[in-house]
């Protein structure tokens, strides 16, 4: 099960950071982690997301949100305030809102005070990350299987009907965002023809109706598409 740490201020004579790391949210895997029933939620989660991954796109942090909920429980809320059309809010209706608010958010910060988050979106920073720990052959030593399956489990989950992939993950297919997400996922050990409803498949596919792609390397020059 994964959880998410939060840095408390470290020495690393490889990695400085102007705070010393403090406030440095890792996702850090555990084997076994967590009771049967938190693991059950998580596959619940992912599996609800999958199912509706083209209509809603962003996660809208469910995870985070569920490991802090486990750590801080939501405390009793005042009854939800309803304004009948045609009626301004009172004092006491925006007291209310505000109260059950705080109380909401309240359970949504972290032990050292500060609300964590997601940054999900950008689908062309990671694959930055893939081709150098790549070319720099330490891949498998930065990454665990673990990290490589939920980033194979990202790629796919932010796929589009049409096969592609975007800048974004709300974006429309686009040549770079296709290429990009398509390599990562084989420099993630995905072959050609793997991915449910042949997702690999379609994504080369896509590179290649709309023209194929040619990727320059210090190993020369090849076609992404069908390799």
């Amino acid at each position: 099960m994964w959880r998410l740490k939060v840095g408390t201020g470290r020495t690393d004579p490889y990695l400085r950071t102007v705070k010393n790391h403090e406030g440095r949210e890792v996702w850090e895997y555990e084997f076994r982690g967590g009771t049967e029933e938190e693991r059950a939620h998580v596959e619940h989660l992912r599996s609800e997301f999958k199912k509706h991954r083209l209509e809603k796109k962003h996660s809208s942090d469910e995870m985070l949100r569920y490991r802090l909920s486990c750590i801080n429980p939501l405390p009793p809320m005042p009854a939800k305030v309803s304004v009948a059309e045609g009626r301004s809010a009172s004092a006491e209706d925006v007291d209310v809102t505000l109260r059950r608010a705080i109380r909401f958010y309240s359970t949504m910060q972290e032990e050292d005070g500060h609300w964590g988050g997601d940054y999900g979106g950008p689908m062309f920073l990671m694959p930055g990350l893939l081709i150098a720990c790549y070319s720099t052959g330490v891949l498998n030593f930065v990454l665990t299987e673990e990290h490589k399956e939920e980033m194979r489990r990202y790629l796919y989950n932010h796929q589009n009907a049409d096969g592609g992939w975007g800048l974004h993950i709300e974006g429309h297919s686009t040549m770079f965002g296709s290429v990009l997400s398509y390599v990562s996922l084989r420099l993630l050990g995905e072959g050609p023809e793997d991915g449910e409803d042949n997702a690999m498949s379609r994504g080369r596919n896509w590179i290649l109706d709309h023209g194929g792609a040619t990727f320059i390397t210090s190993w020369g020059k090849f076609w992404l598409a069908v390799q």
